[in-house]
């Protein structure tokens, strides 16, 4: 089963030209403005996995009302909140059964790898839509304005937490995305052992958090740092 759409935005760094007096500035209504960017990630996020599943023939997600993009359907209520207050959270996993898959192990990989390039493609298109619109020079221009400094917050923090998302679930610990695509990857005899690692995944995801932040950190920075190459947009966020 692929991973629940988890993510961890303890790595968000945030740097406007006039702090002054911002809205933004407040933790009260930074926390509101970052609820519609972290809804689209977590609905695109596994309505992708439900969508793979169900070209590669399992209708389980569309059985359940699970291939949409309500968000509604997707978010775990607990898994919301810890993602507003701690930093940390996840969505419901979209259900995969691989029995009706052809190639269960190669088409679970699929499926794992649909949500966070999902992610990936989302950011990328958002980038070049910011980019070519004229968006980037409107605030660069005009960044003191509170509005505009709103709009560019929702709009730049989309592109990052799809980017965060993305790379978060590519971590080879289970019950994440990465867990799958590495499986799938390698020889049926190393798959089959790495399998038996998932008994202990959720401790070793909780080692991860919090003990991992300079592993997560410099390969988030090189993410960010080759998507602003290929986009090469002004962003203020990152």
């Amino acid at each position: 089963m692929p991973g629940t759409g988890r993510c961890n935005l303890n790595h968000l760094h945030i740097s406007q030209k006039d702090k002054g007096n911002s809205l933004i500035q407040s933790g009260f209504y930074s926390m509101l403005l970052t609820v519609p960017p972290i809804l689209v990630a977590l609905t695109i996020h596994e309505f992708s996995h439900g969508y793979a599943a169900y070209r590669l023939g399992d209708p389980t997600a569309k059985s359940m009302g699970r291939l949409t993009l309500n968000p509604l359907a997707h978010l775990d209520l607990i898994g919301t909140i810890a993602l507003l207050l701690v930093h940390f959270g996840w969505a419901k996993p979209v259900p995969v059964n691989p029995n009706y898959f052809q190639n269960p192990r190669k088409d679970l990989m699929w499926t794992a790898l649909a949500g966070p390039g999902a992610n990936f493609l989302l950011a990328i298109t958002l980038g070049l839509l910011y980019k070519f619109s004229g968006v980037d020079d409107l605030v660069t221009k005009h960044l003191d304005i509170q509005p505009v400094l709103i709009a560019s917050f929702i709009f730049e923090f989309t592109i990052y937490i799809n980017i965060l998302l993305g790379v978060f679930n590519l971590i080879p610990i289970p019950p994440l995305d990465g867990s799958n695509i590495l499986a799938g990857l390698l020889p049926p005899h190393l798959a089959n052992s790495y399998a038996s690692l998932s008994r202990y995944g959720i401790f070793l995801l909780l080692a991860f958090i919090a003990f991992g932040r300079g592993i997560l950190q410099p390969i988030m920075s090189l993410f960010l740092s080759l998507y602003k190459f290929l986009v090469t947009a002004n962003f203020h966020l990152f």
